[in-house]
C-alpha cells in the first residue's frame, strides 16, 4: 500500500511531499503520473462558466508542475483530498476507476441534528441542477442510481453529531442532497434544508436542539481517498486531517452525551 507521504516509490520523479506550493496548498503526494493536494474549502476545483476569473486549483498549480487533468470534483465549499493527473494515460486510467466506481472516498461532516441510527445507507437516485436553485434533487423518475453509506461518529448534546459519510457514487452535491433526504443538514451548509423523504422515514429518527450555532463554512471534509496507481498498478491511500476551522467549530459543539 502506497500511502499519502514521502514514498520513494517512482524513480522517474519524486516531489518533496511536505513543500507548499503557495498559500494553504499542501501537497498530499506528487509523483510523475499524479499529484494529490489538500483542497481547502473556499477554493474551485475546477474552473466556473459563469466566474472565469475566478482561482481554481489548475490556474494555481500548473505554472508550477505543468499541464494537470481533473479526474474528480470536489464542491467549492468542501476541503479535503483532491487528486489530479500529471499524463493523459493517468488521466484515463483514473476517470475509468471513478467511473466504474473503484475509488475509495470518505468524508467526514458536521450535521445539525442527531439521528437515533448509528449506521444507514441512502439509495435514492439524484438529478444534479434539479430545481431552480441548481441543487441536486431526489428524482425517483429521471435521477439517477446514487448510494451514500453514513456512520455516526460521536453525538454531541448540543444537537450536533460528527458523521462520516461513504458515497458509492460522486455526483456534485451528493451527500449534502442524501443528508437532507434523511432530515439532516450540514453545518454551514445555506443551499441544502432537512426534508426527509418518504423511503427514508422508517429508517432515521432525528432529533433536533433549539440552540443553532453558526459556522463559517461548509463542514464537509475529504479525509481519504484509496485507488489503483495509473502507473504502479498498486493501492494508494491518501489522508487528510481535519482543518483547523473545522476543529474549532467542532470544539464549539463538542459536549458529548
Amino acid at each position: 500500500m502506497i500511502s499519502g507521504r514521502v514514498e520513494k516509490f517512482h524513480p522517474v520523479f519524486m516531489m518533496a511531499i511536505s513543500s507548499m506550493t503557495g498559500p494553504a496548498l499542501p501537497i498530499l503526494l506528487a509523483d510523475d503520473r499524479i499529484l494529490a493536494i489538500d483542497k481547502p474549502s473556499g477554493l474551485l476545483a475546477i474552473p466556473d462558466g459563469y466566474h472565469p476569473g475566478y482561482a481554481h486549483v489548475r490556474m494555481l498549480l500548473e505554472p508550477l508542475y505543468g499541464r494537470l487533468w481533473v479526474v474528480h470534483r470536489l464542491d467549492k465549499e468542501t476541503s479535503g483530498v483532491f487528486l489530479l493527473a500529471r499524463d493523459t494515460e493517468a488521466h484515463r486510467e483514473l476517470n475509468a476507476q471513478f467511473a466504474y466506481r473503484k475509488v475509495k472516498k470518505e468524508y467526514r461532516l458536521i450535521a445539525a441534528g442527531v439521528p437515533q441510527s448509528d449506521q444507514w445507507e441512502v439509495a435514492l437516485p439524484l438529478k444534479v441542477n434539479g430545481d431552480r436553485a441548481h441543487r441536486t434533487v431526489v428524482d425517483l423518475k429521471h435521477g439517477k442510481p446514487a448510494t451514500t453509506r453514513f456512520h455516526v461518529i460521536h453525538r454531541f448534546s448540543g444537537g450536533y453529531c460528527l458523521l462520516a459519510a461513504y458515497p458509492a457514487s460522486g455526483y456534485t452535491h451528493q451527500i449534502r442532497a442524501h443528508l437532507a433526504a434523511c432530515g439532516l443538514s450540514i453545518a454551514g451548509d445555506p443551499l441544502y434544508q432537512p426534508r426527509v423523504h418518504p423511503a427514508m422515514v422508517a429508517q432515521i429518527l432525528v432529533s433536533f436542539s433549539d440552540e443553532v450555532k453558526t459556522a463559517n463554512r461548509l463542514m464537509l471534509h475529504a479525509c481519504h481517498i484509496e485507488f489503483l496507481h495509473p502507473g504502479l498498478k498498486q493501492p494508494v491511500s491518501i489522508a487528510s486531517p481535519l482543518p483547523d476551522d473545522f476543529n474549532i467549530f467542532l470544539r464549539e459543539v463538542s459536549e458529548p452525551l
